[in-house]
């Protein structure tokens, strides 16, 4: 069964407390996402580690309940 926006959501922000997450249905299959992830816990880092605490966020999910997943992220200003 695929994650649902409600369990992606609630996992970064459980994660990244302050963030603020906006999910778009790729495919229309809940099994393709794309996420903005905006938080304050990605100032200082680069990409590749901001997208690291996201994924990490998610608990290795990646790859089994949660099929893909488009990570954009941004820090707040």
């Amino acid at each position: 069964m695929p994650m649902s926006a409600h369990d992606i959501e609630a996992a970064i922000l459980a994660a990244l407390p302050g963030a603020t997450v906006e999910l778009r249905d790729l495919a229309g299959d809940d099994d393709h996402w794309a996420a903005t992830v905006t938080a304050p816990q990605f100032a200082g880092l680069s990409r590749v580690a901001q997208h690291k605490l996201v994924y990490a966020a998610l608990g290795g999910r990646m790859g089994g309940v949660l099929h893909a997943l488009q990570v954009t992220t941004v820090v707040p200003t």
